[in-house]
Formats: C-alpha cells, structure tokens, sequence
C-alpha cells in the first residue's frame, strides 16, 4: 500500500497552483527545448560546435528560439486548461521574458 501512495504524490509538486512554479517551470522548459533541438537536429556535432555554430549562424536563434519557446506554449496551454492559473501565469512571464532576452541577443549579434 505503501508504494501506491508513494506513486500518487510523484507528480504532486505540478498539480500545485503557484505563480512560482510557473516561473521555475518556464524557465526550465525552454532550456528542454534547446537540448531537444540540439539531440534532433544537429546531434552529429559536439555541443561546443553546435554552440560556435549558432554564434555564427545568427540566423539559427530564431530557429533555435521559436522551438525552445514551443515547450513553453505546450505547458501554458496545458496549464490553462487545467484551471491553474496562477501557474500559467507564471510561464506566460517567463516566455515573453525568454522571447525578449532572444530578441536583444539578436539585434545585439
């Protein structure tokens, strides 16, 4: 009995409605999302050479951001639909933060 218990409140952490694990959450996801991208599409590279690579290729931020930002999007939408807002809210700041800093690193390189 113990164990089920123990399988039940696994996931307990997410299920709470809180603007700061919105915050952690869309934080991490985009950085998810950049290693995914990495492992999908340029995994014949070392990570060194992918990140000298996309100094280069200015053009691949954009890229590399929509998709990072895209694991955001999923969870704010999953979020909403779960009725908790305050988490959601939590991620929606942290994507137009993360949607800014791409934007100035982009004008800026």
């Amino acid at each position: 009995m113990a164990t089920v218990s123990i399988k039940k409140d696994r996931f307990k952490f997410f299920k709470q409605d809180h603007v700061g694990l919105g915050l952690a959450i869309g934080a991490l996801a985009p950085i998810l999302g950049f290693v995914v991208y990495y492992f999908v599409k340029y995994r014949l590279f070392t990570f060194r050479e992918f990140l000298n690579l996309l100094l280069e290729q200015h053009n691949l931020i954009t890229a590399i951001t929509s998709i990072s930002l895209l694991a955001n999007a999923v969870l704010f939408t999953l979020y909403i639909n779960a009725g908790k807002d305050q988490t959601a809210k939590g991620i929606f700041v942290t994507t137009v933060l993360y949607g800014i800093a791409a934007l100035l690193v982009k004008l800026i390189l």
